[in-house]
């Protein structure tokens, strides 16, 4: 071979892989326009125990937001969402809060479903002056709690369940001898299809989760745990696409609260304060929740695993009244003076970490509102 044609040979090579790189570039960048044409989607997720006010969240952004729907992506009516609206207060266990503003209000394929509880629900809505009709929908491939599961949970003595039947029913939808909501004649006028109803770029859609981070199957404290997914992964898997996700509105509280059997609250008699000034009892059960110091690692540890952007600290006004500023750091006890210094402290201790997205802290004095 002579050095001119094995020149023009390598000249030729480099302007094929030239051509290949030019054409993936477009290809990528064509399929990459694509992915933006597709709906949105705000998820809210509890980072610490539940009953850390994601009611209050998802109902206060159902309000100031032109959501077209909002979509309750996990667990079942053993969450209670405790809400404000229009000075009545409202505890909704199954059906999400976009039913207050006219907002298309969906439970989704990674709930279970009690029907009982479901339509009295509806009633108390109604009978609270909220109009339901053409509002409220449910995925139907959802799985539905039994009486078979009601009365199996009601044996738990291990775990502290709230007897709602959601682990049995979770159990059985695994084991695939489960039974879902398009199965259940009483509920066909509410069914629809997540894909149909959901892909489509005019979409906005509010997911709101139940429970919280450490109570999570993968990540809370085995097994003193949910039996669901509480995380924004929770929601993708209800098929929310995952460039569809917008912001992640992160919910806590100035201090941690927990009900189960697992000893959680220590002698402390503050946390008895606590309890009763911010009138921590269980909205599905009325149990006292266990109480103890905001633990600094978890919530780090929630805030990245769901990429976070906005961060709301509930419950403020308690720690206010009962004027203590604590935060449990690698398991000690680290004391501030006032809410100036636990404000700070909290937002420096966050934004130390690199890999962190936030870029909103909410610090909220008022059951009502964010």
């Amino acid at each position: 071979m002579t050095e001119q044609l094995f020149f023009n040979l390598l000249l030729n090579l480099d302007l094929f892989n030239f051509i290949l790189f030019l054409s993936y570039t477009v290809l990528y960048t064509v399929d990459h326009s694509i992915t933006k044409d597709t709906m949105k989607a705000d998820i809210v997720v509890d980072l610490q125990y539940g009953d850390c006010g994601k009611g209050k969240v998802t109902h206060f952004l159902a309000k100031t937001r032109n959501y077209t729907h909002v979509l309750r992506y996990n667990g079942g009516c053993n969450a209670g969402h405790t809400i404000f609206h229009e000075g009545k207060k409202f505890v909704t266990h199954h059906i999400p809060s976009g039913v207050f503003f006219g907002v298309k209000s969906i439970i989704g394929s990674g709930c279970v479903i009690n029907p009982t509880q479901f339509f009295k629900e509806i009633k108390e809505l109604e009978d609270g002056g909220i109009n339901t009709k053409g509002m409220i929908f449910v995925a139907k491939n959802t799985h539905v709690i039994t009486d078979k599961h009601l009365e199996e949970d009601k044996k738990d003595t291990a775990i502290g369940t709230t007897k709602r039947g959601n682990g049995p029913a979770y159990r059985d939808k695994y084991a695939r001898d489960g039974f879902l909501a398009q199965d259940i004649p009483e509920l066909q006028p509410y069914l629809i299809d997540l894909l149909e109803e959901l892909n489509n770029p005019e979409v906005f859609v509010l997911c709101e989760g139940a429970q919280g981070f450490g109570l999570d199957i993968d990540h809370g404290d085995y097994p003193f745990v949910t039996s669901s997914h509480c995380t924004v992964a929770g929601a993708l898997l209800n098929g929310i696409p995952h460039q569809a996700v917008n912001e992640v509105w992160g919910i806590m509280k100035g201090y941690e609260t927990y009900v189960g059997t697992k000893q959680f609250e220590t002698d402390d008699p503050m946390f008895s304060e606590i309890r009763d000034v911010g009138q921590e009892y269980g909205a599905t059960t009325g149990r006292p929740r266990q109480v103890n110091w905001t633990n600094l690692q978890l919530v780090q540890k929630a805030i990245a695993m769901n990429g976070v952007t906005h961060l709301v600290v509930n419950k403020m006004d308690v720690l206010e009244k009962v004027d203590v500023w604590n935060f449990l750091n690698s398991g000690k006890i680290t004391k501030l003076a006032n809410r100036t210094e636990f404000e700070k402290y909290l937002v420096d201790f966050l934004k130390s970490d690199p890999s962190s997205h936030l870029s909103k802290f909410h610090f909220s004095d008022c059951p009502e509102t964010v």
